[in-house]
């Protein structure tokens, strides 16, 4: 109710869109930040005739695409909101595809509310924004002063986000968000102002219109308790029925597109080294020569991720991100809500600070790839604020998710030119160090499969990897043959979808197993394998290596002997099962 005035004139008057041609590339954006006032978009919905009574009064119900938060199981909403915070960091995202890669005039409107203008993301994005010249960005604040348990941190005063946004280079105006006129002059304020985004700060008031509960608290979410008399108070029997006809933009511009090419992945000769991180990298540069819609981001680390190749090879589709985590994981959404394939990467581990932007990206159904390189112990020296120990079982929690850990560099190359094309969010783990080559160029590596690196019909015990500690399975395999103990080794590079079929059939044929890897216990390879197992009917005898101690700082090597997952380790606990 606080942004009905607001929303009312800009559907009526500014917002360009189709509502029977929800894909235009032409049609404006229309982000809901705060997602829980999902009333008042889907009341847009309806003043636009995009839907009727009946479908409104189905909110909240089984079955109803009219959530309590707007998802995009609506075909007019771009982006899941409602975890606060967020839509405008996805609107940044959306408004740099406009600017930089489709170069479209289409304008990007997101309705923020001022509860939500504490979230450090709110302000990684206006930061964003302002540094990048997106004078297609709108931000629409509500300032009604309540949150849903008091008043916000700065009230009523408007001149203090003001304050804050001017400092950050953007343009701002302050408004009465219940003066129509003057909301109408401050949207064709913000169409008229060019190389930097526009910020209407509008002082409003909660619960507006009803006296019962106009600029009360506590009254946050809950229903009213005389809603006759409330829609008698704001006029509903003359106003009701109104229709807007929301006006489309003119023209007929298409999106810019980039060449593409014939895919020429790069190629390892065997028995050489090299990084997963590098080769991800590289294969990144193959990928986007050849497809014309890949992206790349990255958070100031792409000389440690080698992102830095494709900023040189394609720097048209390359975004900085600076160290924003959140801000790159919503970019990464809202490019793809335009049909963008991002690919962002960072330090696995720094990951951890975007994981509800990752979630909601499920939530969104948007189709996004994460790269986290430095994974694990095995980084080395750094110590532990630098390795990813809980990324794999973080990503495995995500709806639909992929979750890949490659070997060794052809086999990560084979891997990214799949997650291309691969739907939802999608994260390769990548190892700092080099390892050895193993897999020849040209052999496939389907996602949801595995590779027997070693076997045989006389095999007692089946060692599981994946990663860095693959290769510390294949020496241990070696070691145990050496004292009569056959030992199959699984790479289990695709972690999530998982090689039920594989997994089974290892257990029956040698009954016992062993999963070694670079991870924290709780949700890492060895919970997957243990889960697949559970699926399969199948009860071998398992020993989970994995890193339960805190790690300091130590050689490679050392760090994966003192976490009891190198060759030697691997080795001792076949012995043990086998003598069991």
């Amino acid at each position: 109710m606080s942004a009905a005035d607001l929303m009312a004139v800009l559907l009526e008057r500014y917002l360009r869109y189709d509502f029977d041609a929800p894909t235009d590339s032409r049609n404006d954006h229309l982000v809901f930040s705060k997602g829980h006032a999902s009333p008042l978009l889907y009341a847009l919905y309806r003043a636009a005739g995009a839907i009727d009574d009946e479908a409104l009064l189905s909110y909240r119900q089984r079955g109803s695409r009219f959530e309590g938060h707007p998802t995009p199981v609506l075909p007019w909403v771009d982006v899941a909101t409602g975890s606060l915070g967020q839509g405008l960091p996805i609107g940044v995202g959306i408004a740099l595809a406009g600017k930089r890669l489709d170069r479209l005039p289409y304008r990007v409107w997101v309705l923020t509310g001022d509860g939500e203008l504490a979230e450090g993301s709110m302000w990684e994005a206006f930061e964003h924004a302002a540094k990048a010249g997106l004078d297609n960005l709108t931000a629409i604040l509500d300032i009604n002063r309540l949150g849903q348990t008091r008043e916000t941190m700065h009230g009523w005063d408007i001149a203090a986000y003001s304050r804050r946004l001017t400092a950050l280079d953007w343009h701002t105006i302050e408004i009465d968000g219940h003066d129509v006129c003057a909301v109408d002059a401050a949207y064709a304020e913000a169409l008229a102002t060019t190389d930097r985004p526009t910020a209407i700060i509008a002082r409003t008031i909660k619960g507006s219109g009803v006296s019962a509960v106009a600029d009360r608290a506590g009254m946050h979410g809950k229903p009213l308790d005389d809603f006759e008399g409330a829609l008698a108070e704001l006029g509903a029997a003359t106003h009701r029925r109104i229709t807007v006809r929301v006006k489309k933009r003119e023209g007929n511009p298409t999106p810019h597109h980039f060449p593409s090419g014939a895919l020429q992945l790069p190629t390892y000769a065997v028995g050489s080294m090299e990084s997963t991180r590098r080769a991800f990298a590289e294969a990144l540069v193959a990928v986007g020569c050849a497809r014309g819609d890949v992206v790349a981001l990255d958070g100031d680390v792409d000389n440690s991720t080698y992102t830095e190749l494709f900023a040189a090879a394609l720097p048209e589709r390359y975004f900085e991100m600076y160290i924003a985590e959140q801000q790159m994981a919503s970019t990464a959404v809202g490019l793809q809500v335009r049909g963008w394939v991002p690919f962002a990467s960072t330090y696995g581990a720094f990951w951890s600070r975007a994981f509800d932007f990752i979630r909601m990206a499920a939530v969104s159904r948007a189709n996004i790839r994460l790269s986290g390189s430095h994974a694990g112990v095995s980084i080395g020296p750094d110590g532990p604020s630098q390795m990813a120990l809980e990324d794999i079982a973080s990503f495995r929690t995500i709806w639909e998710s992929t979750v890949l850990y490659p070997s060794d560099a052809n086999q990560t190359a084979q891997l990214v030119a799949e997650m291309a094309d691969r739907a939802g969010v999608v994260y390769m783990r990548t190892t700092r160090g080099k390892t050895p080559v193993i897999y020849g160029p040209d052999e496939a590596f389907p996602i949801g499969g595995s590779r027997l690196v070693r076997s045989s019909t006389a095999d007692k015990v089946t060692l599981i990897a994946a990663g860095i500690t693959l290769h510390e399975a294949v020496t241990a395999a070696g070691i145990l043959a050496t004292s009569g103990i056959p030992a199959r080794v699984i790479d289990l590079y695709s972690i999530k979808p998982i090689d039920v079929l594989t997994l089974a059939a290892a257990a029956r044929e040698t009954g016992r197993i062993v999963t070694v890897e670079d991870h924290r216990p709780e949700g890492g390879l060895g919970e997957a394998v243990l889960a697949a197992l559970a699926d399969a009917n199948v009860h071998p005898r398992v020993s989970r290596l994995s890193v339960s101690q805190m790690p300091g700082s130590a050689s490679p090597e050392e760090q994966l002997a003192d976490a009891g997952i190198d060759a030697a380790a691997i080795v001792a606990a076949a012995r043990r099962l086998v003598g069991a």
